[in-house]
């Protein structure tokens, strides 16, 4: 199991939502065995962004919310990735044919991010907030 002494190291982390998110974090503490590393609950009693570890991993969700075009997070899961230098990263990916669906941007928690789809329509979310 994760403690503070064995931090995740992980850069890799797949996200999702729930239809009950607060029922998800402690179901899946009770039957998967995960560790709550941080859960922020939302004024109206969901969600707004649980990250619960197991082993050196993490999961990271949330309660769903009314879809936003222009946060494709509010309508599907994907995969966040850590990475330090957001522009040069999203120079590259859009010079190979990523479609870009939310441009670089700063977000109130301190990262630096953009999502894109990758050649199936996938979507991926880089940043540089670690969980």
């Amino acid at each position: 199991m994760q403690n503070e002494d064995n931090p995740v190291t992980a850069s890799i982390f797949p996200a999702f939502q729930y239809a009950d998110a607060p029922a998800a974090v402690d179901w899946l503490e009770k039957a998967f065995g995960f560790e709550r590393k941080a859960v922020h609950p939302a004024p109206d009693g969901t969600i707004a962004h649980a990250e619960l570890r197991f082993g050196n991993g993490m999961v990271m969700f949330g309660s769903k919310r009314p879809p936003d075009p222009a946060n494709p997070w509010t309508q599907e899961s994907g995969l966040y990735v850590v990475v330090d230098d957001i522009d040069a990263h999203h120079a590259r990916a859009r010079q190979a044919g990523a479609e870009i669906v939310r441009p670089p941007a700063d977000t109130d928690y301190g990262s630096r991010e953009y999502s894109a789809r990758d050649l199936e329509g996938r979507l991926w979310s880089f940043g540089t907030y670690r969980p």
